[in-house]
């Protein structure tokens, strides 16, 4: 503040730093904000994806499990049978 009352040369050059130093850190916080809300972005897209990703591997891994059990026959079997006899 003291450099704006003053009026030499020194302290107004002192005053255009200051003013300057204030807008970088304006710019810096700006940029910030604009950071932050791009990873927010990113993160919800990250985390949309692998809740697709989850999906698909759980139904892949359903499906190897059924392939993994034999089948069940269906129906009697082909050819001659021979009878149990019944008690």
């Amino acid at each position: 503040m003291l450099s704006s009352v003053l009026k030499s040369e020194r302290a107004i050059t002192v005053n255009i730093e200051i003013m300057r130093a204030f807008v970088q850190m304006r710019e810096l916080l700006a940029s910030n904000k604009e950071l932050a809300q791009q990873l927010k972005d990113l993160e919800t897209l990250i985390t949309r994806k692998l809740a697709t990703h989850d999906q698909a591997i759980t139904g892949i891994l359903k499906a190897i499990r059924e392939l993994m059990q034999p089948p069940v026959p269906k129906g009697r079997p082909i050819g001659f049978v021979e009878l149990e006899e019944k008690k």
